[in-house]
């Protein structure tokens, strides 16, 4: 380890040494992470940061996770506070990103619509200025966390004489005022994350504004590049947060191979291996979009960590089935490798879809990695006001 991160992990585990109890308040814990500068190390000290290289916030927050601290690598894994942080002013920072860090402001994500979810670029919930506000009318759909988000990540079209994609703004939509209506969508997997919103006549003031009027296309693909970075490294796999770390539900696929007797099986041994190498094929490309010259070419890269991993857990699944067996049909804690197997099933979709579609990120591969051409669209320079309708 190179003599900047030993000296970054060594400050780091003396201060984790001198604070850390597993029985403090959450909420107070965070407070002592944020004001010491842990959570998002990275940053500037002016915005809760130690302004560290990336390679050291990350070694920080590796030594957060060895002693079982939460709290550290915000500045990678916070969608919220990262895209304020890269693209907010000044006077938006000081009003949301130490909320956001001490996890005491929730957000969503207003990006798609019925008619607009893999081409969000023909989204139509309009934005109105009204003096110092916004005035917001549309429909999103599939958004996340709705119900309890105090904010949404919310594009809207602000102009609509210039073609899709140049007028767009990007604002920070306070999500409990009249006129934002949530109505929980129920998914396969027994919950109700996803949601329908309804925007009527609702308020965002221009302080809320990230990046300027009309380039919120650049905004948008600033905070999806985050959102396929998170959704490339990490991905949910568990129903309910499982409290016994002996838990079946917890072991890898080797583990589980292993405790269940199957792991002499040359086949299951290969699929195994199978995905253990697409795992480390994904931390490998995960590694060049940190080392990337531009970050056009590093948003490209995290395309393919965001497809490589939807692909690691549908086939995670597949070997799940096939070690469940018959179980695989049950559900519940009783049954928890059953459970477990069908929710990883089901659940594995939405990485296929939320973050953009699989579909999408292999035509920005294309584009963006291979120089492929890309597809033809007629109406790419046309202004929107001039689109059919079912462009939208």
């Amino acid at each position: 380890m190179p003599e900047d991160i030993d000296a970054a992990v060594g400050e780091a585990r003396a201060w984790l040494d001198q604070h850390w109890d597993p029985d403090l308040d959450r909420s107070a814990w965070f407070d002592l992470v944020v004001d010491a500068g842990w959570a998002a190390p990275s940053w500037d000290t002016q915005w809760f940061g130690r302004g560290l290289s990336s390679a050291r916030s990350r070694a920080v927050a590796a030594e957060f996770r060895r002693v079982g601290a939460p709290g550290s690598g915000q500045d990678r894994m916070n969608l919220w506070a990262a895209t304020v942080y890269a693209a907010g002013s000044d006077e938006l920072k000081s009003q949301v990103l130490g909320g956001f860090l001490r996890h005491r402001l929730r957000g969503c994500l207003l990006y798609s619509e019925p008619g607009a979810g893999s081409d969000l670029a023909g989204l139509r919930t309009r934005a109105e200025r009204d003096g110092d506000d916004w005035i917001v009318n549309g429909q999103k759909v599939w958004t996340s966390f709705a119900q309890k988000a105090d904010y949404g990540m919310l594009v809207a079209r602000t102009d609509i004489d210039v073609p899709k994609h140049r007028g767009l703004t990007f604002f920070l939509l306070p999500m409990k005022q009249p006129g934002v209506t949530v109505r929980p969508i129920h998914q396969i997997t027994g919950e109700s994350e996803f949601n329908e919103v309804f925007l009527d006549d609702a308020r965002v003031s221009d302080t809320l504004r990230i990046g300027d009027v009309d380039a919120g296309w650049g905004v948008l693909q600033l905070a999806l590049g985050l959102e396929r970075a998170i959704m490339g490294g990490s991905a949910r796999t568990e129903r309910t947060k499982v409290a016994d770390p002996g838990d079946i539900r917890r072991m890898s696929l080797r583990e589980l191979a292993v405790h269940l007797g199957r792991f002499d099986d040359p086949a299951l041994r290969q699929d195994i291996a199978r995905i253990e190498a697409f795992e480390a094929v994904n931390r490998w490309n995960l590694a060049r979009s940190k080392a990337a010259g531009s970050q056009a070419e590093r948003l490209s890269v995290l395309s393919l960590s965001k497809i490589a991993m939807s692909r690691i857990l549908h086939q995670s699944a597949r070997v799940y089935f096939d070690l469940a067996g018959p179980e695989s049909m049950l559900e519940g804690p009783e049954n928890p490798l059953g459970d477990a197997t069908t929710f990883r099933a089901l659940n594995a979709y939405f990485t296929s879809i939320g973050g953009g579609t699989d579909q999408i990120q292999r035509n920005i591969i294309g584009e963006k990695v291979l120089g492929l051409p890309r597809e033809p669209d007629p109406f790419h320079d046309r202004p929107f006001r001039e689109l059919p309708h079912d462009q939208g």
